[in-house]
């Protein structure tokens, strides 16, 4: 019986008539019943899943060759839209809403032979790390039951990680990515922001938004990289530069690399003693394979996390203020008076609590009296973090930190406390405040069993350079 290890071996098996796309829909659509309990999927699109598969098929029948991503079972989150397909940001403010038309990165893996197979649980509104703020209930971590498996992609990272789906896509604003690929032992990539297009991702904040992916090895990932990647007449903050072909430039970089890490990262009070421990044997180990590893000096550390949460609530402000009850989504039942009563309850009952805390947040920052005090001052604190980033990557190839300060924590833990929540983005939100492409690498384990990652960054666009530290590093693995 096949068993799926990368695109690469699943395609040979194609080539060879060892399996076909349409038995191995049927034995995805299995494991997806059989696991059904992770609450990893929302929808499972089957019908249209076996319609694709069997075009594939008669594809390779009538001797056509492959195409990149032929067959490729996929799963999308559940902010994508997939035209004619459900889409709901797991809100109920979107309830019962179909997308007409489908993203660009949603398209371009059908233009390229990937089968959409459904799609997949996330925090509401992509607003969450533990993926606890769903409408539709948590998603569990496949390793451990009783703990998360990270947010807001939680449900994407989930599908990867137990088997239901052979790669996945997320969105990525502070390390929705990242996060939940390291409380699942799986990778997570975050482009550089403008390396993928935004059209049809429902936006949390868009200046930070990114579509990433989830795989099991570097190689599935920078094919899917490859593909989605590039210019979008429909987006005008896609960049334009020209898309590198990432699937073939993982050959590992023979030179010495120079890490640097921040120093006030590894110290800080909030990392899991052990995972301090793993880093710090682990950059030893490169110090000996030859590489630099240099800790360096970054006091806005303790700045990173409140000038995000101040510009993304602004900009979720902004952005959910579309969300109204007027032309789709939630109408409230109750009897109203005039039109801002009428989006009141539309509005109050729609959105859960996490999400209606960050629309009062941004509108806070964002009213007469504190722009200046709070978003200005972010804006300009933004500026700063992007300015010393610049001037680390002129001395040294890549940055390497934590991704999480903890492994996956229990249900419950730390939902009570939105402020301790928050301080879990300490790692990852760094990344997108600069724009640069950053990877969690599935490289530790913990002595209570579960998984953790290393946090890989390079600079704006470098995406060749960070799939090929990541390959180096992976041969370090533990």
């Amino acid at each position: 019986m096949f068993s799926y290890e990368s695109i690469a071996q699943y395609h040979t098996a194609l080539n060879n008539n060892s399996t076909s796309c349409k038995s191995e829909v049927e034995f995805y659509l299995k494991q997806i019943q059989l696991k059904q309990h992770l609450n990893a999927f929302i929808d499972v699109f089957a019908d249209t899943a076996r319609e694709q598969a069997q075009k594939l098929d008669d594809a390779i029948a009538a001797g056509q060759p492959l195409l990149p991503l032929h067959g490729v079972i996929t799963g999308i989150k559940d902010v994508l839209c997939y035209k004619g397909h459900p889409v709901s940001a797991a809100s109920q403010i979107l309830e019962n809403f179909t997308a007409p038309y489908s993203a660009t990165v949603i398209q371009k893996l059908i233009d390229a032979g990937a089968i959409v197979i459904g799609r997949l649980n996330c925090d509401e509104f992509a607003m969450g790390s533990s993926n606890e703020n769903s409408v539709y209930g948590p998603t569990l971590n496949d390793l451990d039951n009783s703990r998360v498996p990270g947010g807001s992609s939680g449900g994407s990272a989930v599908a990867v990680q137990a088997g239901l789906c052979m790669v996945s896509l997320g969105s990525d604003t502070g390390g929705s990515v990242r996060q939940p690929a390291d409380f699942c032992g799986i990778f997570g990539l975050k482009p550089s922001y403008g390396r993928v297009s935004r059209y049809g991702l429902i936006a949390y904040a868009s200046s930070f938004d990114q579509v990433g992916i989830f795989a099991k090895n570097i190689a599935d990932t920078a094919l899917v990289l490859e593909i989605i990647a590039g210019a979008d007449e429909f987006d005008s903050t896609a960049s334009v530069k020209p898309v590198p072909a990432y699937s073939t430039a993982l050959q590992t970089n023979t030179a010495f690399q120079k890490f640097a890490y921040f120093k006030d990262a590894v110290e800080h009070p909030s990392l899991d003693p052990e995972i301090k421990t793993g880093l710090l044997a682990y950059f030893d180990r490169l110090r000996k394979e030859g590489h630099t590893v240099t800790g360096v000096d970054f006091p806005y550390l303790d700045y990173i996390v409140p000038t995000y949460y101040i510009l993304t609530t602004a900009e979720a402000s902004s952005n959910l203020s579309r969300f109204d009850g007027v032309r789709y989504g939630h109408r409230s039942k109750r009897e109203i008076s005039d039109l801002a009563e009428f989006y009141a309850h539309n509005r109050s009952e729609g959105f859960g609590r996490e999400v209606k805390r960050r629309i009062m947040l941004g509108s806070f920052v964002l009213s007469a009296g504190y722009y200046d005090a709070y978003f200005t001052k972010a804006q300009q604190v933004r500026r700063q973090l992007f300015d010393q980033t610049q001037l680390i990557f002129k001395d040294f190839d890549a940055i390497l930190s934590p991704t999480a300060p903890g492994t996956a924590f229990r249900f419950g833990e730390k939902s009570n406390d939105p402020i301790e929540m928050y301080l879990g983005d300490i790692y990852t939100v760094f990344a997108n405040l600069v724009g640069i492409p950053a990877i969690s690498l599935p490289i530790f384990w913990h002595s209570n069993g579960m998984p953790y990652g290393l946090q890989v960054m390079t600079n704006r666009f470098e995406e060749v350079s960070l799939l090929q530290v990541s390959t180096l590093l992976m041969q370090f693995k533990n």
